[in-house]
């Protein structure tokens, strides 16, 4: 019990409490259970998309293109519908494979050339945002397959969305992968020291291009509920949902110098970025003070991310000191 109070992911777990609990005094309206799902159903893909993002932060990377990746699965899956005729199945499949592909050149970029994954995710990120807008032409596609919608809007009991159990599926599936695999202590290896995990007998890059084939693989489950949710696609849907991975992620204990974080506390983190639009959105706050409020969040974060590594070194330095006296 002590362990769990003590843990990052119950500190903010009290912190989502805290803010539902502030929600629910300035508007009653927050607590109502029509409420909650909605903030689910919101949440599915920034959810969804944290699984992979999370792979990516622990190894020590980042990949700033999962907005704009969002968008090309979107468009592509949507053409292959409504322009091809294509089976919506065998489209989001096709979708997926697409997702997969990026990350992976992502993963090759990063790890053939050593360019800094901040620049090669950011240059990918504006390749893509062409290649959507190319696509398209910037106009929307919309209305599909009935059965393709109802994977975003759909509900069991009337009430339950049916993303929710895709999301928490995803979920478990990263702590799967995460907690009971090689591939998950591989990832964390990295993450803490590449040249330890090298002398171990990790070979680095493939587990590398693991976590970049993964985050687009996971990005694209994301991206198809998205679509099936809006029944709508266009170029710049994705925009903004790298700064909302990033912050779900980090806010959620996950940190941005590798290493250390769990899909629960990214899972949180996510929970509370969405509460946090949510309640915002009801009290009417203007649309670009939520943007200072969750930049002021991510950066809070991060800071303390930072000065709790800082904080851990210092003490492993006057405990090798000590233990030398």
């Amino acid at each position: 019990m002590k362990r769990i109070i003590k843990s990052k992911e119950f500190a903010v777990f009290i912190v989502l409490l805290a803010l539902m609990l502030f929600f629910s005094i300035v508007s009653p309206q927050f607590m109502q259970a029509k409420n909650f799902f909605n903030i689910a159903k919101q949440i599915a893909t920034v959810g969804i998309c944290s699984v992979g993002f999370s792979f990516v932060l622990i190894t020590g990377g980042i990949d700033l293109s999962v907005g704009y990746q969002i968008s090309v699965d979107i468009v592509v899956t949507a053409v292959l519908m409504k322009n091809f005729g294509m089976n919506w199945m065998l489209a989001c499949a096709v979708g997926m494979l697409l997702g997969t592909a990026i990350g992976l050149i992502n993963g090759i970029i990063i790890t053939e050339t050593h360019v800094a994954p901040l620049i090669v995710t950011l240059s990918m990120m504006t390749i893509l945002e062409g290649v959507s807008f190319l696509i398209t032409g910037g106009l929307a596609i919309f209305k599909f397959d009935d059965a393709f919608v109802k994977l975003g809007q759909g509900t069991v009991a009337g009430i339950i969305p049916i993303s929710i159990f895709f999301l928490l599926i995803i979920i478990a599936v990263g702590v799967f992968i995460l907690n009971k695999t090689v591939y998950g202590r591989y990832f964390y290896a990295i993450g803490n020291n590449v040249e330890a995990a090298k002398l171990s007998g990790v070979n680095v890059k493939r587990i590398q291009l693991l976590a970049y084939s993964l985050c687009g693989f996971f990005t694209s489950i994301g991206a198809i509920l998205m679509l099936a949710r809006l029944n709508s696609a266009q170029s710049s849907t994705g925009d903004g949902y790298e700064f909302n991975c990033l912050t779900a992620c980090v806010v959620g204990g996950v940190s941005t110098n590798g290493g250390k974080g769990t899909i629960l506390g990214a899972f949180i983190g996510c929970l509370i970025v969405g509460v946090l639009e949510n309640g915002l959105a009801i009290m009417n706050i203007n649309e670009y003070v939520q943007k200072v409020i969750k930049g002021l969040v991510l950066l809070a974060a991060v800071i303390y991310d930072t000065m709790s590594l800082r904080k851990n070194e210092k003490a492993k330095k006057m405990k090798a000191i000590n233990a030398e006296n």
